[in-house]
């Protein structure tokens, strides 16, 4: 197959554009915390400068992403696919009995466009740390940005909807979101048939993973490159699960996805071909873990 044929994926793990990040570009929330060591955001702009120098506010919306532009300029993959773990919202409202709330002002969301970003992941911990008013808001904003979004939604049917991204001259890659409570994810946040809220997974079973692979296949067309991004695992650990080994490799073996693309431990834990894989478009993909620079945050 020519390259000219193969379907170039930018996968990203947890992007947080909140904090600091948000205080440093144009349109910064209101700055208080509710943390229990940091009361106020712009604490991490100061820590941030203090460790790297100083940092001119407001920052361009491309200054974020650092060298990381000039890579994917290099890469030039076809679909740019990030887990955003920030409610875009300018939301007062606070999801209670929960320690660290994530929000930039929708104002901001330049910054992703700025990557090119195509599809954000959104069944994760974050997402509706601004209330369901913050979930809505950050739905209408990405869409008002032309960034697709998947894994969330105002019902079941809406959060479970997969993203559907052209390729021009080459096939649909379709994205699935999916959250599971291994990563902190509330039982309560799962969306319902008439409730809104994420995609969550009810466990890591072969039952289960058989129940998301018969949807994908109804929805499937021929050529889809399929990629399941899900949300699972504590932050910092390294180690993968017998559980996530088998559900993934159930997606793969008889739920028509290509791609799994994990995320929630802030690191690359680690990769893997299963079977030689199945798709004729041979997918080509670069993987990020954190596309926003710890310094910043």
């Amino acid at each position: 197959m020519a390259d000219d044929d193969l379907i170039r994926l930018f996968l990203c793990g947890d992007v947080m554009t909140g904090r600091g990040i948000d205080q440093a570009l144009p349109h910064p929330c209101e700055p208080t915390l509710d943390e229990g060591y940091v009361k106020d955001a712009r604490v991490y702009v100061k820590i941030a400068e203090e460790a790297n120098g100083p940092i001119p506010r407001p920052v361009d919306f491309a200054y974020i992403w650092g060298d990381a532009l000039a890579e994917l300029s290099r890469f030039q993959p076809d679909v740019r696919l990030i887990n955003l773990e920030t409610s875009v919202t300018a939301s007062e409202d606070r999801w209670p009995d929960k320690e660290i709330h994530y929000r930039m002002h929708p104002r901001n969301v330049p910054c992703l466009t700025a990557a090119g970003v195509h599809c954000c992941s959104l069944a994760n911990n974050h997402v509706l740390d601004r209330g369901l008013g913050g979930l809505r808001e950050t739905l209408d904003t990405l869409k008002a940005a032309g960034i697709k979004g998947a894994g969330a939604g105002r019902n079941l049917s809406e959060a479970a909807s997969p993203a559907v991204v052209d390729v021009a001259g080459k096939e649909r890659v379709v994205i699935l979101s999916l959250g599971s409570e291994t990563s902190g994810i509330r039982r309560e946040w799962g969306a319902t048939a008439d409730g809104p809220g994420v995609y969550l997974l009810e466990d890591l079973s072969v039952e289960t993973a058989e129940a998301v692979g018969e949807r994908r296949r109804r929805l499937r067309r021929p050529g889809d490159v399929v990629v399941a991004s899900i949300h699972w695992g504590p932050n910092w650990g390294y180690p993968i699960t017998r559980e996530e080994v088998r559900f993934a490799r159930r997606l793969v073996d008889t739920g028509g996805v290509d791609v799994i693309h994990g995320h929630s431990s802030h690191h690359v834990k680690g990769h893997g071909i299963n079977k030689g894989g199945h798709n004729r478009n041979v997918v080509e993909s670069t993987v990020c873990s954190l596309a926003i620079p710890a310094r910043y945050q």
